[in-house]
């Protein structure tokens, strides 16, 4: 069979870095290995197209679209991280050592029953109850009530939903265990990197804390729409987004090959200090020049703007710039909430990260306890 030249070289422009742009899922820019720019590669109905004139002319598969080819071949057998959600116990919770463990009946209580375990190497009874320990209502009950609150109910309409469940709290021991475990998992989820794309967006909205003034900066991927990182300032133009940017190379372990701003300042000089470099075949491109309409509109996180708006709806706006309800939004965000735009997988799927389980709130709240 004869070498396919064009597959050859589309392979060699997919392996090196920052040659491929992901503006969507179905649109891309590959560079011209001449240096002249860029080249536009679509999935239309008839298959691929490519602006260049090889294939423009010779109406053959090119070797940009073999680079974008293979780059989605790449992208496809990256390992995910998979998420379990923790059912079972390996060793003793006192000796540490012992393996050899029996299940030894039921503990019975007010909210639900525990399996107690006996073990006997030390021969010591336990229960296990894993990131729930000293808790007074069952895990069911605490992840019920994250979903409800997240998903749009107000604390104390929480509250007296819980009762259907036989749940008697008040609405400030709904915001306690928010509280808790939106610490908790968020330690846990910065350590795990999402396998975001190369087109990052950012844009900030205001917030009202206390009635005063605040604004929201998030950066988002394009393709994935993971939120990456998330911060409050006090004003707008003269905010430094250096931080932003920063934490989002820290947790992506890796700057965009294009960010898409408007065009406030702040944004560009962020740009300057976090992702430009000297070195052409690494550098960012910096989109600031967006527009309501066309390709270079921000609708994407205009849609996770009205999300937040929504949710700040609610609450009748926030009480502090530590408040956990926005980290604790960016988690349901990203892996608990399906998104139509993706098909019904959640954000964190698109980026490699499977949680697992029916009740996804629990298993992120276990594996973030044994951490």
């Amino acid at each position: 069979m004869p070498i396919n030249m064009r597959e050859v070289r589309g392979k060699a422009i997919a392996a090196l870095s920052n040659q491929i742009v992901r503006l969507d899922n179905e649109e891309f820019k590959v560079a011209s290995q001449s240096g002249n720019g860029f080249y536009r590669v679509v999935s239309s109905q008839n298959g691929w197209v490519c602006g260049c004139s090889d294939h423009v002319h010779r109406k053959t598969m090119c070797k940009h679209i073999w680079a974008v080819k293979f780059s989605l071949a790449i992208r496809k057998e990256v390992q995910a991280s998979v998420i379990q959600p923790l059912t079972d116990i390996h060793s003793c919770i006192y000796c540490h050592s012992s393996t050899d463990l029996i299940r030894f009946g039921l503990r019975h209580n007010k909210y639900g029953d525990l399996q107690k375990f006996s073990c006997k190497a030390c021969g010591k009874f336990f229960t296990v109850n894993i990131g729930f320990e000293r808790m007074k209502h069952n895990p069911q009950g605490i992840t019920t009530a994250m979903q409800l609150y997240f998903s749009g109910a107000s604390l104390r309409k929480t509250a007296k939903a819980l009762e259907l469940l036989g749940v008697q709290v008040s609405h400030k021991t709904v915001l306690m265990w928010i509280r808790k475990y939106v610490r908790l998992m968020e330690k846990y989820l910065e350590k795990i990197t999402p396998q975001v794309g190369d087109t990052w967006r950012a844009d900030e909205m205001y917030l009202k804390m206390k009635g005063d003034l605040k604004y929201l900066f998030a950066l988002m991927d394009d393709e994935t729409r993971f939120w990456i990182a998330q911060e409050v300032a006090s004003t707008k133009d003269r905010h430094d987004a250096g931080n932003l940017f920063r934490k989002g190379r820290e947790l992506a372990g890796k700057r965009p090959i294009m960010l898409v701003t408007d065009g406030l300042p702040a944004y560009r000089d962020a740009f300057q200090k976090e992702f430009y470099t000297h070195k052409l075949d690494s550098r960012t491109i910096h989109i600031s020049s967006i527009r309501l309409q066309g390709d270079r509109n921000n609708n994407k996180m205009e849609r996770l703007n009205n999300e937040i708006r929504d949710r700040e709806k609610v609450m009748r706006s926030l009480k502090t710039v530590e408040t956990p309800i926005i980290s604790g939004y960016q988690i349901f965000h990203n892996y608990i909430r399906p998104h139509m735009a993706l098909n019904g997988q959640t954000p964190s799927e698109r980026a490699g990260i499977m949680v697992k389980g029916k009740d996804k709130w629990l298993t992120l709240i276990q594996n973030a306890s044994r951490k």
